[in-house]
């Protein structure tokens, strides 16, 4: 793996270059009111739903997220744990251990594997919850660790709170709309190029979306050092435009940490992440895989995911699946 990773970029931190003028952060006050806990995803609805599954005009199901295993790319580099997997029972084993006490015979029999992993809980497909970042000491809504957070995690906007997705969702292809096969190093995705991209597609946006943006890295994840070396995110230019023009409901993309690093601020070392989950109350997937979506150009579809409800957790691991429109 080449040396400049996410916390060499961490460490340039205080030596990029600022906006002229760094716009005021403070965290959202959600506007569905003080017991809020899911932000945006208050704009489904039994009817956006139904219309989303209504739409359906294929029985194909594309699957969006990404396989566990030893050596998976992940962000470690705070020192957060890798994926880790044991057996804890095996078929010979068994039959050495005696462990069900039913004897050799038995064993011999019936063959017995058992397993167990150990994780982070921001690896793989997963979904960020809206506790991951905050700002001045509050995550969104204005929830406090003094009053909120436990010895076993947030009592608000724990990763148990985030409800079943079922939403029309679109695909916006950077690397297709570039016509290249990569991204250059640490590029940063714009309006323009989701614009630009779109109407290559000819999709538009409706307000409750998500939105999945393509930057072309899943096609390296089975290469850790490859995946992680300088990957392509989007900007808060790009975000700001989705989030206050279009009024999308949930985001995702191909990378690890959805925006690119170095960081675009000088004052804040994920201003996208703050931004979205601080400041907006807006979820979004990292690490999913796009790339068959992207190979057979399907650009519209019903979206369908659930996370793990791990209480109090800061994210979960999701399972996405996209099924064509008419």
């Amino acid at each position: 793996m080449k040396k400049q990773t996410i916390l060499l970029s961490v460490a340039l931190f205080y030596s990029v270059s600022a906006f002229s003028q760094e716009s005021a952060e403070a965290v959202g006050i959600s506007p569905w009111g003080p017991e809020d806990e899911i932000g945006t995803l208050n704009m489904m609805t039994d009817e956006s739903r139904l219309s989303a599954l209504s739409a359906i005009g294929s029985g194909q199901v594309y699957d969006l997220s990404v396989d566990y295993f030893v050596g998976m790319p992940s962000f470690h580099a705070l020192g957060d744990p890798p994926y880790q997997y044991w057996l804890t029972h095996t078929p010979h084993g068994t039959v050495v251990d005696n462990p069900n006490g039913l004897g050799e015979k038995m064993n011999r029999k019936v063959s017995y594997t058992g397993d167990a992993i150990s994780m982070y809980t921001h690896m793989g497909t997963h979904i960020d919850a809206l506790n991951h970042f905050g700002l001045d000491g509050k995550i969104w809504n204005g929830y406090t660790p003094e009053e909120y957070l436990g010895d076993k995690g947030w009592l608000k906007t724990g990763a148990e709170t985030i409800p079943p997705v079922i939403a029309r969702g679109v695909m916006i292809d950077i690397p297709a709309y570039k016509g290249v096969q990569r991204l250059p190093d640490n590029y940063r995705i714009n309006a323009g190029d989701l614009q630009g991209a779109l109407k290559k597609q000819n999709t538009t946006l409706r307000k409750g979306d998500v939105v999945l943006i393509r930057t072309g890295q899943a096609m390296h994840y089975h290469n850790a050092g490859e995946y992680l070396n300088q990957y392509p995110g989007i900007n808060l230019e790009a975000v700001k435009w989705l989030v206050e023009s279009q009024q999308i409901m949930l985001l995702g993309a191909d990378n690890l940490s959805f925006e690119a690093f170095p960081p675009e601020r000088e004052d804040n070392w994920v201003p996208v992440h703050t931004y979205l989950l601080a400041e907006k109350g807006v979820m979004f997937i990292e690490q999913m895989y796009l790339e068959t979506l992207a190979k057979d150009e399907v650009y519209e579809f019903a979206f369908i995911a659930a996370s793990l409800k791990l209480k109090g957790a800061s994210g979960s691991p999701m399972r996405p699946l996209a099924i064509p429109f008419r």
